[in-house]
């Protein structure tokens, strides 16, 4: 089986709330390029990748440029495709557009693999569990009013779903109390026994962290996500050391080296990884497995159409993060079935485009 042909669109997806119809910005949009990579066997994987923002055209064109040099290539070598492409960028490799170009290729060969062998993915990998549990989120941001944020959340709780997450470090450079007591109004609208993990999206200093993280342990989260700078880990670590509340982080670094070193440095307690930005399923996995040697579960982040068949396979999987503005792009996306996510049983990712949709939000 050989490589045929590399087809990719841009699509401007708007980040809506499908879940509790309570978008922080009704006109935001998020750009994303899609890939078909295509074989003389009949056999088609798909992928997608976004983060170039201003970018996205430059990251299509990365996307463009190095799948054509796998043209004539065997998809189902992964590895040795892989280290063509790193080959060929030179010294541009290991971040940045490469890493999120590589991410939509190898996502697509790995699709290839499960058709050709007729396996799912999440079974190919590992096949831990045939449904993981998942969290709502992207209805609790940080820009919605206290009564917006309480409406969201019952919502939420009225849809079946027993985690969910929200946001601190909120707009107008509140006080610690005042965040603190907005954490509060989410916990009260969905009462104690709903895992309730909240993200400051690397907005807080270290002592911020600290101080204000005390003062929220009694309001009982299951995590907080990216309290710091993203590759501080030192000062994640004294978060993460003062704390009883546990930290994630992982989504905001590049490639599999910086989480070796979050790994060492003990910073956070739930290792989250991006499909995108760790370079694609083949990095993830190495990711997923320096976790389990240090006995660290593994968390996802966004894209749940296709990370919920990672965290599936692996042992050390914990909780798929479930924002779904993406899955309108596809026929049929995994199940929703109290609080979890029902693996596929078809081969590969288990997803084929809805042209219809491809074509309404196609930019070029």
């Amino acid at each position: 089986m050989k490589i045929t042909k590399v087809v990719t669109h841009i699509l401007r997806i708007p980040e809506d709330d499908p879940l509790a119809d309570m978008p922080e910005d009704v006109n935001r949009l998020r750009p994303i390029v899609t890939l078909q990579i295509q074989t003389d066997a009949g056999l088609e994987g798909i992928g997608l990748t976004f983060y170039g923002g201003a970018m996205t055209g430059s990251l299509r064109t990365a996307v463009d440029e190095l799948g054509a040099l796998l043209v004539g290539e065997d998809p189902l070598r992964i590895e040795a495709n892989i280290k063509k492409l790193r080959t060929a960028a030179g010294d541009s490799c290991g971040t940045g557009i490469f890493t999120l170009a590589q991410s939509a290729i190898d996502l697509a060969l790995w699709d290839i693999k499960g058709k050709a062998v007729e396996q799912p993915l999440w079974k190919l990998l590992g096949g831990m569990r045939d449904r993981v549990p998942t969290y709502a989120s992207g209805s609790l941001r940080r820009g919605l009013t206290d009564k917006q944020a309480e409406t969201a959340a019952r919502r939420l709780v009225d849809k079946g779903f027993v985690e969910m997450k929200t946001q601190m470090a909120l707009p107008g450079n509140p006080t610690p109390a005042e965040e603190v007591r907005r954490v509060r109004v989410v916990r009260d609208a969905i009462g104690p026994d709903i895992k309730l993990m909240c993200d400051i999206n690397q907005r807080w200093r270290v002592e911020q962290a600290i101080d204000i993280g005390k003062r929220a342990e009694d309001v009982g989260l299951f995590w907080l996500e990216d309290v710091t700078t993203c590759d501080d880990y030192a000062g994640i670590a004294r978060v993460n050391d003062a704390l009883s509340t546990p930290i994630a982080g992982g989504e905001y670094v590049w490639g599999i080296v910086p989480l070796r070193h979050m790994i060492e440095a003990r910073s956070v307690d739930y290792i989250m990884i991006d499909l995108c930005r760790v370079g694609g399923v083949t990095q993830w996995l190495k990711v997923a497995g320096m976790a389990e040697a240090f006995n660290l579960p593994v968390v996802s982040h966004v894209i749940p159409e296709f990370h919920a068949q990672l965290i599936a396979a692996v042992p050390n999987g914990l909780t798929v993060e479930y924002m779904p503005w993406m899955l309108k792009l596809f026929h049929e996306t995994p199940k929703l079935e109290k609080g979890h996510l029902v693996m596929p049983t078809t081969p590969g990712l288990g997803l084929r485009f809805d042209e219809a949709q491809v074509a309404k939000y196609r930019a070029g």
